[in-house]
């Protein structure tokens, strides 16, 4: 059996301050870069893209990858026409391509489910249109997705399974692939659809309570399983949705597939009320940076301290150069402290000129808020920003993140370079020469999946609240176009 596989990922905050282009895609910092049908089995295999397990997967059971276009670019604002359409049309031509060289038995999709492009809100509805159009409404198409995806009925219309993570951090990635190309054979060997159950939950979760390693979220995963268990349903899709973007479509949704609609309606109802009896549970407790910093230098144990910098999260569509909490550290002297990181290409290059053992003025970051911090700083090494992660989430994927520059402010530390990544890997960190155990505290520009690899060797983990676009609180966004009755916070009466 022949399965087209290809993919194309983004996560959209509606109100970021920069748009996602095609230069986004074509360098996308710790991920590969866009692939095409010669070189992507190759590319990702090993990778921790959810395509790498859909090809593993098939490739084990006999069947035989049909490779078309994959890209993906590091979350940001709405992915630009230009970029979307260039991409898509790689996609649509690989397929068409991949139908003329003979039969497809199945599809697979690599997508994230939050893509909002300028020309169309629901990045993957229409991605999954367009596939649909090209190989008509009988082949087998399983898409897997982020848990982060907000899931519209379009997808589901158009898709056969949907099949998302099931961790926060994304430690299941390769798993979900491989689980989306399970799907395709059962639905194969059914020789007709699924029976589906679709429910949208009318409460907004947000993302620093998503985490799945703690309760609460940890807990309804855990009855997710039995739920889906006790029905026998073939897949229970629970994406959290991604409160940034600004759609109809979004927020958290439960999708149900089973061989009897009666099965995938009973599995859908009962995690739903389960998700309302757990609705209160979902706050969570974040400290404004003063206190945070000040809560980190007073604890006196034998591990590090991680202070998550929730607000300009890369992985949710931050810039990754706002300087809020790196101008407390230095206000409030903290000791032994390394911040990971700051997007400065002006500054990295900066640095890269003056060389090692330099002492360099500075207009630091800030060049997506306008808020620059004003610094003298010693260049303590320079690197090509190129190293390979090695923790739990994205172990074997390259990254690369231009000139990079390790510098110390008194007894601050900051990692700047010249492209953004989330901080989910302590491999940014030791491929300038710093052992993040070691040292008292570390600063991550992550919300929750640095938790993988951080969480580990922490002696106690802080969100804090900086400036930044991925706030804690989506409610105080200003949301022109969600549906009505949409409620903004858990246990909130609020709504749009």
């Amino acid at each position: 059996m022949r399965i087209a596989i290809g993919g194309f990922l983004h996560e959209s905050h509606s109100f970021a301050p920069l748009p996602t282009t095609w230069r986004d895609f074509a360098e996308p910092g710790g991920w590969p870069a866009p692939q095409r049908p010669a070189t992507l089995l190759d590319a990702l295999r090993n990778s921790a893209a959810p395509a790498s397990g859909a090809i593993q997967t098939a490739e084990k059971a006999g069947l035989t990858p049909v490779p078309l276009a994959w890209a993906f670019a590091n979350p940001a604002g709405p992915v630009t026409a230009e970029a979307f359409e260039r991409i898509a049309a790689w996609l649509i031509a690989d397929l068409t391509a991949a139908l003329d060289a003979g039969p497809l038995d199945a599809v697979y999709l690599d997508l994230h489910g939050a893509m909002v492009a300028e020309h169309f809100p629901d990045g993957e509805g229409e991605i999954l249109r367009r596939v649909r159009a090209v190989v008509g409404p009988d082949l087998p198409v399983v898409a897997s997705l982020d848990p982060h995806a907000n899931v519209t009925a379009a997808m589901v219309a158009r898709a056969d399974a949907l099949a998302p993570f099931r961790t926060y951090p994304h430690v299941d990635m390769r798993q979900a692939g491989a689980r989306a190309v399970r799907l395709l054979a059962e639905r194969i060997r059914r020789g007709s659809p699924f029976a589906r159950a679709f429910r949208q939950v009318d409460f907004w979760l947000p993302i620093t309570s998503q985490c799945t390693l703690v309760p609460p979220m940890s807990d309804v995963m855990a009855e997710r399983e039995r739920i889906a268990t006790r029905h026998g349903v073939s897949e229970l899709a629970f994406c959290f949705g991604f409160p940034y973007a600004d759609f109809p479509g979004c927020g958290m949704t439960v999708t149900a597939y089973a061989a009897e609609q009666t099965a995938a309606d009973a599995a859908a109802d009962e995690f739903l009320a389960l998700l309302y009896a757990r609705e209160r549970d979902f706050a969570g407790e974040i400290l404004p940076a003063d206190r945070a910093v000040a809560a980190a230098i007073a604890v006196n144990g034998q591990k590090p301290v991680v202070i998550a910098d929730t607000q300009d999260n890369p992985g949710g569509g931050g810039h990754g150069d706002t300087t809020g909490l790196l101008a407390e550290l230095i206000r409030q002297n903290a000791r032994s402290a390394v911040l990971g990181l700051i997007n400065d290409a002006e500054s990295a290059d900066a640095c890269r000129k003056a060389g090692e053992g330099a002492t360099v003025s500075l207009k630091l970051g800030g060049k997506s808020d306008g808020a620059p911090l004003d610094v003298s700083a010693r260049v303590m090494r320079l690197t090509n920003g190129r190293f390979t992660c090695t923790g739990p989430m994205a172990a074997g994927n390259p990254a690369d993140l231009g000139p990079t520059a390790l510098l110390a402010i008194g007894g601050v530390r900051v990692i700047v370079t010249s492209r953004k990544m989330q901080a989910y890997d302590q491999a940014l960190f030791r491929h300038v020469g710093v052992e993040p155990a070691k040292e008292k505290i570390v600063v991550v520009k992550s919300s929750v999946h640095f938790r993988a690899d951080f969480q580990p060797i922490a002696e106690r983990v802080i969100v804090a609240a900086a400036p930044g676009p991925v706030v804690a609180d989506p409610a105080t966004l200003p949301f022109r176009n969600l549906r009505p009755g949409l409620r903004l916070r858990p246990g909130a009466n609020a709504t749009t």
